[in-house]
C-alpha cells in the first residue's frame, strides 16, 4: 500500500497512492488535466483485475520482447480501466496539443504518476516477474521539451527501462525503451527500438503467431476478439483498418489516427 495526501498542480509526478485488497480488488488514485491539477480514486473489482492478469498471459515467454509486451499490455488495460471508472480519460489526445481545453487531458506529469501506480500494482500482484518499479525519471528538465516517463527496472538483466504513455491517448500500449535512449531522445517508434514498440490489430499479436517470441521462436494462437475501444491501432505510416467489435473484450489495442511527435 502506499498513500499521497498532496493536493493541487505538481511540477513533477506524484508518490503512488493505492491499496490492494485481500480479495485482489484495487483502490488507486489517478490524475489528469495536466500537472495532476485533478485528482480522484478509483476501484478496479476482483473481476477486472482478473481480466488484466488474463490479458498479460497472452505473453508467457520468459524472454525479453514477451516480457516487455506483457508489461505494455498491464499498462494498457489498467488505463481501460481507469477510462471505465472515469469516462473523462477518453478525452484525452496524446501529447499536449490537441486536448488543451478538454477535460481529462494528460501530459507527462499525469502519464508518469499514473503510469508508475499502475506498474507498483501490477508488480504487487504477481503479474511483472523479474520487475521493479523506479521512480519516475525526467529528461530536458531547464528546457522548454522537458519530459517525464515512469520506468520499470529489468532485474535479470539489471537495466532501467522507460514506459512513456504520454505520446498515446489513453487506453494504448505504452512505448518502452532502454532508460539511457530515451534519456538521449530516442523514437521509439523507429529503429532499432520499434520492433519492441508493436501496434498490432489484435492483442494477442504481440506475441502470439504473428510476433517472435522472446527465445525467437513463434506462438500460434487465435486472435483475440476485438472490443470496445474504437477502431484499431495502426504502425506509424499504415493505413488505419477499421473491423467490426465484439462485446464484452477489450482485445483490441485502439485507435490512434496520427503520427507520433517527439516532444
Amino acid at each position: 500500500m502506499a498513500t499521497d495526501t498532496a493536493t493541487g498542480s505538481s511540477g513533477r509526478p506524484l508518490r503512488p497512492d493505492y491499496r490492494i485488497h485481500a480479495d485482489g480488488s484495487v483502490t488507486l488514485r489517478i490524475c489528469f488535466n495536466w500537472s495532476c491539477a485533478s485528482r480522484q480514486h478509483l476501484a478496479f473489482t476482483t473481476a477486472d483485475m482478473r481480466e488484466v492478469a488474463q490479458q498479460m498471459a497472452l505473453c508467457p515467454s520468459n524472454g525479453l520482447r514477451h516480457r516487455l509486451q506483457r508489461l505494455r499490455i498491464g499498462i494498457w488495460q489498467m488505463e481501460a480501466l481507469a477510462q471505465k471508472y472515469q469516462p473523462l480519460l477518453g478525452n484525452d489526445e496524446a501529447i499536449n496539443t490537441r486536448d488543451q481545453d478538454r477535460d481529462g487531458r494528460m501530459d507527462c506529469i499525469d502519464n508518469a504518476s499514473n503510469t508508475t501506480t499502475y506498474l507498483h500494482v501490477l508488480r504487487e500482484l504477481g503479474l511483472l516477474p523479474g520487475w521493479s518499479v523506479a521512480s519516475p525519471q525526467v529528461r530536458d528538465p531547464l528546457s522548454m521539451t522537458v519530459h517525464w516517463t515512469a520506468v520499470a527496472v529489468d532485474r535479470e538483466r539489471n537495466g532501467p527501462w522507460a514506459v512513456d504513455a504520454w505520446f498515446r491517448p489513453n487506453g494504448h500500449l505504452p512505448f518502452v525503451l532502454p532508460l539511457p535512449d530515451w534519456k538521449d531522445s530516442a523514437v521509439a517508434w523507429e529503429a532499432p527500438f520499434a520492433t519492441l514498440n508493436p501496434y498490432p490489430v489484435y492483442s494477442n499479436q504481440l506475441c502470439g503467431a504473428d510476433a517472435e517470441a522472446g527465445d525467437g521462436s513463434p506462438r500460434p494462437g487465435p486472435p483475440v476478439a476485438h472490443g470496445g475501444r474504437g477502431p484499431q491501432a495502426r504502425q506509424p505510416g499504415q493505413p488505419t483498418k477499421k473491423t467490426p467489435l465484439a462485446r464484452g473484450s477489450r482485445g483490441v489495442v485502439g485507435t490512434v489516427g496520427f503520427e507520433p511527435t517527439t516532444r
